[in-house]
């Protein structure tokens, strides 16, 4: 057994989060302090994706949701943005073997219609050709910002009421949760946020009112299969109480 496959058996013997959120942050700026151009950065990201991913899958997540390409980033330089587009493209078919060989679900959210032709295209091929797998579900966040998710929410619940559908007194938590495009996911229990930075940048801001969240200083593409299980070992040390006081959790434990 290797060093990684150690850890891994190490998160294992614990109880598993059930979802983790990942803001891959800092492929831009691990590319700028090599001298090479900012696209290489996200370029060798993408290799940490899929160690990440597979990592995931061995340890036994049931869901992995990466913050890939934000409503902001649009305003990005107009060719970081066609790169980014490109590498997109390029990991939906290399990546297609592999996600259906491991029973890998592929879910997508955000305003995917703004995607151009070129990548919604194999993004809604291999939604489709995955939707019956019953492993990981990998969510990719594209074009996507949690204000405007909320947003979306709020009009089709908007709508509903004004239909006669639904009453004002039928909007609870857990018809706002419904309306989101995250309904068929398990609340987020940790947030992983690489290279250093300590904010959410707008990602899944319902769904992490109780995450724990971890921000490492490692830039996403150094982030591997290695540091995502010390991840998860430093998640599992944490008590989780959900407005309770500890007592009141180890009375329940017992």
């Amino acid at each position: 057994m290797n060093a990684i496959e150690e850890l891994e058996s190490q998160v294992k013997a614990r109880e598993v989060p059930k979802h983790v959120g990942i803001i891959m942050d800092g492929n831009g700026r691990w590319a700028e302090s090599r001298g090479l151009p900012r696209l290489e950065g996200h370029r060798e990201g993408s290799t940490s994706v899929r160690e990440v991913t597979r990592s995931a899958r061995r340890i036994g997540l049931k869901a992995l949701t990466l913050y890939a390409f934000s409503s902001q980033n649009w305003s990005r330089p107009p060719d970081e943005v066609a790169g980014l587009m490109e590498l997109l493209r390029e990991y939906l078919l290399k990546e297609r073997e592999e996600i259906m060989d491991n029973g890998i679900k592929l879910n997508a959210i955000g305003e995917l219609d703004k995607l151009p032709k070129y990548v919604k295209e194999p993004l809604d091929a291999l939604r489709t050709e995955s939707a019956k797998n019953q492993g990981l579900v990998l969510t990719l966040a594209l074009s996507y910002g949690g204000r405007e998710e909320l947003v979306s929410g709020v009009r089709a619940l908007a709508a509903k009421v004004a239909s006669g559908a639904l009453s004002l007194d039928d909007i609870t938590e857990e018809t706002v949760a419904g309306a989101l495009w995250t309904h068929d996911l398990p609340p987020v229990d940790l947030v992983i946020r690489s290279s250093g930075e300590q904010r959410l940048s707008n990602f899944l801001l319902w769904q992490t009112a109780y995450s724990e969240f971890l921000f490492s200083p490692i830039a996403w593409p150094d982030f591997r299969a290695r540091e995502f299980a010390e991840a998860l070992l430093h998640f599992q040390t944490r008590e989780r109480r959900f407005g309770l006081t500890g007592a009141q959790l180890r009375r329940a434990g017992t």
